[in-house]
């Protein structure tokens, strides 16, 4: 018996390998299986489950081309209701894997198909639970993703997130080791652990919700307590996942389109599609198409795209460095973004050697603005978040998180100049560049983000209780 975890940073997404006697289960696989594929073949590892834990909000999920790859029926829980065929589980129903079982238990809260999958070893001992979204690392899913769709207040989505804690899983023995679906950077939940796997042992003395000693209420009031809105796209991969989506492959072949300058700017100005530029940071602000906007493949990518893009059926024209076309491609499928109308062969290079318009975002550094630092009359404006604003910040600084930015266009200066930050340099660019893009040339960008300007003498201010501000 063999348990990979195949984690993938920009999601805070953790997929898993079982493996029994010549045997593997998939559980949450992304849109991209490719990896699955490949080390089942490496190990002569025959794929005979896919499991889902639930319907996914945050990504779309691999399991309908995981399926056609390779013949594995797809299990998902009680209650769930694909458009596609799979197997739904019976709550205790137990799947054969090599040597090793896995048993269904149906744990509804996060959403009522949220199905926990535990593994019972060769001897039929408790070992794993693979939690989905219910149970993270320091914290629980959010109940608040599927209570329209469930028709119910997210109250009661987090009752019954409570009862599935209190009489499936908490009831487990300690050694039982715990994978969750997300880690830390995850919009899925408030406050999760940075670690990946744990005991539920540990998690019954660090994590908030599983106190022992918690009432109903009292877990429902702390559980729905402090949520931030939900990224605008996750109905749609919800949907996808429920209902089908075309293979990555397809995707790949229409979106791997190269474009000259001249075709690249016809189709920009036939379809309004956006300009996406994934290259580095530094890269957008020394010169970039007007109109342009960045969000860096080394960085928070396809969680900032689905965030700021919102629609997933948005044309998209990318702009890259030459060789990550294809990992754009990927990573924007992952959420659903299909519609890649091409890109610019040979990068922003060859826009520039064909005389095209360029631009560039003003920068300076920390130490620059600290020399010219004027208390009350420099407009500084942080993009973090709130709770990032609230623990410290540049003194009379103004807080809008780059999450709320298309909200708040009009609060940014027209004509004055103004700063920009957030804590080393990624969202204040992409900030940049949507302020750009709307008309917005005076502004400046803080180069290192808040990391550069804690080092410097300019007034700050430590933590504030929300209610102050």
């Amino acid at each position: 018996m063999k348990i990979e975890q195949i984690y993938t940073g920009c999601l805070s997404q953790g997929a898993y390998l079982i493996q029994s006697d010549g045997e593997a289960a998939i559980i949450d696989p992304l849109r991209d299986v490719s990896p699955y594929v490949k080390k089942a073949a490496e190990n002569n590892l025959k794929i005979t489950h896919i499991f889902e834990t639930h319907f996914h909000a945050d990504f779309v999920s691999g399991h309908m081309t995981l399926a056609e790859k390779t013949g594995a029926p797809i299990v998902f829980g009680p209650n769930a209701n694909p458009s596609f065929d799979a197997h739904i589980a019976q709550d205790g129903e137990e799947f054969k894997l090599g040597k090793i079982t896995i048993k269904a238990l149906h744990t509804p809260g996060h959403t009522m198909e949220s199905t926990s999958y535990l593994l019972l070893d060769e001897e039929g001992k408790e070992h794993a639970l693979f939690t989905g979204d219910t149970l993270f690392l320091g914290d629980v899913g959010r109940p608040d993703l599927a209570q329209k769709a469930a028709g119910i207040s997210m109250e009661d989505l987090a009752g019954y997130a409570f009862d599935s804690l209190r009489n499936k899983i908490m009831p487990l023995p300690d050694h039982v080791i715990i994978y969750p679906a997300h880690g830390a950077g995850s919009s899925c939940g408030k406050n999760m652990m940075k670690e990946t796997v744990d005991t539920l042992g540990n998690q019954k003395k660090m994590n908030y919700a599983l106190r022992e000693d918690m009432t109903k209420e009292e877990f429902i009031k702390e559980v729905t307590h402090g949520l931030a809105p939900p990224p605008a796209y996750f109905p749609m991969n919800v949907k996808l996942n429920k209902e089908g989506y075309q293979s990555i492959d397809t995707v790949l072949q229409n979106g791997l389109k190269p474009l000259t300058p001249k075709e690249f700017e016809l189709v920009a100005n036939e379809t309004d599609a956006v300009m996406l530029d994934v290259r580095t940071k530094f890269d957008f602000a020394t010169g970039h198409i007007p109109q342009s906007i960045f969000i860096g493949l080394d960085g928070s990518f396809a969680p900032w795209v689905g965030q700021l893009l919102v629609d997933i059926n948005t044309p998209i024209l990318l702009i890259s460095s030459n060789g990550r076309e294809e990992e754009a491609l990927t990573r924007l499928s992952r959420v659903g973004f299909d519609n890649i109308m091409g890109y610019l062969d040979g990068g922003i290079e060859a826009w520039e050697e064909s005389g095209k318009e360029m631009d560039n975002v003003t920068s300076i550094s920390a130490s620059e603005l600290e020399m010219n630092f004027d208390l009350g009359k420099s407009k500084i404006f942080d993009v973090r978040r709130q709770s990032e604003h609230v623990s410290e910040h540049i003194l009379k600084s103004h807080n809008t998180p780059l999450s709320e930015l298309n909200n708040h266009i009009s609060s940014f200066p027209g004509e004055e100049d103004f700063f920009l930050h957030c804590v080393s340099g990624y969202r204040s660019m992409i900030a940049a560049s949507i302020l750009k893009a709307k008309g917005y040339h005076n502004l400046i960008d803080i180069q290192g983000g808040y990391k550069a300007i804690k080092e410097t003498k300019i007034p700050k201010s430590d933590y504030v209780c929300p209610s102050t501000l």
